[in-house]
């Protein structure tokens, strides 16, 4: 297994793009075919060859795609078919940043995939996916420097309103401070900030928190070994009342247990690694 994670050069492009990340899967590859994508606030352009061919389901419902796609926010735990080798970069867009830029109906595909061209996306005839993918693991810098390029025209050109800038502020109090605070540290109602927040990234904010705690959660536990996890400390330190309510909130976002998930180690992270940026 083959990957890399880098942030954007240019400033136009890292106010909306988070980061660009490669993974590739060759043929002799033992990792689980089927590993399971945890729930996430966060919009992924996944740039592939136009014969990849991707399945994401949940709760045997499938969504099957072609080529370059979007991965939209997602509640739900999806289980990917990555039996077959691949190749992809995917670009990690800010939670709102989808808002700004005019994407028609962006809050209605919550728990979607949706195929895209990413020429016509980013109006560009010129951007050439095979191209990009055909030495990314190699030459990571250029395909960075790549993307910045194509990408930055696009997301210059990007319009904010009033409502993306409160999100942007919120954003920088979500991940520490509780939601009934936030209104006042910013000094407006609790009912602005949760509609503004609704209206750009179409999550509530105790979703969008939830999944950034979860990410964390997740994060802390891939450095340990399962026998090494002390879920009652897991408990405490990510501020669950107790073990059982560390365990329903699991349960209702992963699907499964801590024991469970302990002993199957699915989630892609588990898999293909937290990997830093280079």
């Amino acid at each position: 297994m083959k990957s890399w994670k880098l942030t954007p050069k240019i400033e136009d492009v890292a106010k909306y793009v988070e980061c660009y990340w490669f993974l590739e899967k060759e043929l002799h590859d033992q990792s689980p075919s089927y590993p399971k994508l945890n729930p996430d606030p966060f919009s992924h352009l996944i740039i592939s060859n136009l014969t990849g061919t991707y399945e994401y389901t949940h709760r045997a419902k499938a969504q099957n795609v072609s080529g370059s796609h979007w991965i939209f926010p997602h509640l739900k735990t999806f289980t990917m078919d990555h039996s077959a080798p691949f190749k992809i970069v995917g670009v990690k867009f800010k939670i709102g940043a989808l808002y700004s830029l005019k994407l028609n109906n962006f809050s209605s595909k919550l728990d979607m995939v949706e195929m895209i061209d990413v020429n016509h996306l980013i109006g560009s005839a010129a951007f050439n996916p095979d191209q990009l993918l055909m030495n990314a693991a190699e030459q990571k810098q250029q395909v960075c420097n790549t993307l910045d390029e194509v990408l930055s025209p696009w997301l210059s050109d990007c319009q904010e309103d009033n409502h993306s800038h409160l999100v942007s502020q919120i954003m920088l109090f979500l991940g520490d401070t509780a939601i009934s605070k936030i209104g006042k540290k910013l000094h407006r109602s609790q009912r602005t900030i949760e509609r503004s927040f609704a209206r750009v990234t179409g999550l509530s904010m105790k979703q969008a928190q939830s999944m950034i705690h979860l990410e964390e959660i997740l994060n802390y536990l891939y450095q340990l070994n399962k026998e090494d996890i002390n879920w009652a400390y897991v408990a405490n330190k990510f501020g669950f009342s107790d073990q059982s309510h560390l365990i329903r909130h699991l349960k209702s976002t992963i699907g499964k247990t801590p024991v469970n998930y302990a002993l199957d180690r699915d989630l892609t992270i588990d898999i293909y690694g937290d990997f830093e940026f280079d």
